[in-house]
């Protein structure tokens, strides 16, 4: 499957490379791929993962089949516009982010959702011929490419309101190593407001247990 990964910080590497690796024909899409290449050690990253391609979003999203939102929360609305979702009906979005407000300089940041409205939501309006689906914003990036990380039956939610959107994200997660039944389907694109909500709660898990190969599981 073609694949396009929105943003090129931890997430977006970490998801990037793992989808590469089972096999899919990945891109990344950022903003100025010339800048990009040249900071945080970029282009190192590339050279260990050669079949990834750095393109602007334009292109990134004319090469998507599927295309996993991985940027800052805050700048998503921005990035899926310029990676031209709204040209290309039908395309199956996993949205993957979190929006979150580190300027009040507490110990946690201000997180963007509430009962009445989520990111994954607003993408959805915004580009209403996309098939928006929230996964996998419920953790670690490592833990979300690699579920290994931490042992035990641990879970992963998926929410959208298309159900074969949702299964192709189910597919793309089955390669990452997440059993079908520890793929938790919420239902419709709301229940996405419960999922980035959770963040608060995770990061005080987080802290608590002193790694960020944390996740929570299911007891029924």
């Amino acid at each position: 499957m073609r694949i396009a990964v929105l943003g090129t910080g931890e997430v977006g590497r970490a998801l990037a490379g793992r989808c590469a690796e089972v096999g899919h024909d990945v891109v990344v899409g950022t903003r100025d791929p010339a800048r990009t290449r040249d900071r945080d050690g970029y282009a190192g990253w590339l050279d260990a993962h050669d079949t990834i391609r750095l393109v602007a979003n334009a292109e990134a999203g004319a090469h998507a089949e599927l295309l996993v939102n991985a940027t800052n929360g805050a700048g998503s609305l921005a990035a899926s516009g310029d990676a031209g979702v709204a040209d290309h009906p039908g395309l199956v979005v996993l949205d993957v982010a979190n929006v979150l407000d580190f300027s009040g300089g507490g110990p946690y940041p201000a997180i963007g959702a509430a009962t009445d409205h989520s990111l994954a939501e607003r993408l959805q309006a915004a580009f209403p011929t996309a098939r928006v689906v929230k996964g996998l914003n419920t953790m670690n990036c490592q833990v979300m490419a690699d579920p290994a990380r931490v042992p035990g039956e641990h879970v992963t939610f998926v929410a959208g309101d298309d159900e074969d959107a949702k299964a192709a994200v189910r597919a793309l997660l089955a390669a990452f190593g997440w059993p079908a039944h520890r793929v938790l389907d919420l239902g419709g694109l709301s229940a996405a407001r419960a999922t980035e909500m959770y963040l608060p709660l995770w990061l005080s898990l987080f802290t608590a247990a002193g790694t960020a190969d944390v996740n929570i599981a299911l007891c029924r």
